[in-house]
């Protein structure tokens, strides 16, 4: 842990270079700040749906998601975007095909609010070392997410990172207007 002015700040996991630390009551101005910006909007929520301090408070940091991991991501010591896990529900377990494997399954979504921050290598460092505390720390047997089909780069980084394309989901995120097919990809997590 470490202490900056009487705040506990929990670093959940990291290589020294690209970390990821517990998000806090003060990270909303960030948040509020990347999901206002179109070009993250582009690729996270859709540039139809810029986040106020309202939206934000509701959608990041509401009581009836206890079980979601938020954090921050830190490059070089500076916050540059946001990742989140969860656990799958039974929901999630059907609609993607999971509803008879046995083990934990978790879902990731992640990014980078800092354009100046894309294409050097920094979402794959940090896939790569959430997928590593996913399994050795939460024990997961698999690790799920569901880009949209149309974006290429977020693809590229996952399946370099051992995912896998398992299911196309048809219509199955609403973004900028329309439903947009997505990707169903798996890392086999533990155990497999």
């Amino acid at each position: 842990m470490l202490y900056l002015k009487g705040v506990i700040t929990l670093f959940l996991y990291g290589n020294g270079e690209v970390d990821v630390r517990s998000l806090e009551p003060g990270d909303a101005a960030l948040l509020v700040n990347w999901l206002s910006d179109p070009s993250v909007l582009e690729y996270y929520e859709g540039r139809d749906r810029p986040h106020d301090m309202d939206r934000v408070l509701e959608h990041f940091y509401s009581d009836d998601t206890e079980d979601i991991g938020r954090g921050i991501v830190r490059y070089n010591s500076q916050d540059i975007g946001y990742l989140q896990f969860y656990p799958l529900g039974d929901t999630e377990r059907g609609i993607y095909g999971y509803s008879e494997f046995a083990g934990s399954i978790y879902g990731m979504d992640q990014f980078i609010g800092e354009p100046c921050c894309w294409n050097r290598g920094i979402g794959s460092q940090l896939v790569k070392e959430t997928v590593q505390y996913l399994i050795e720390v939460k024990q997961a047997g698999k690790i799920v997410m569901d880009p949209q089909c149309w974006n290429q780069r977020a693809l590229h980084v996952y399946e370099k990172n051992g995912f896998v394309r398992k299911k196309r989901l048809i219509k199955h995120e609403w973004h900028e207007g329309g439903p947009r097919d997505c990707w169903l990809v798996e890392h086999a997590g533990k155990g497999e």
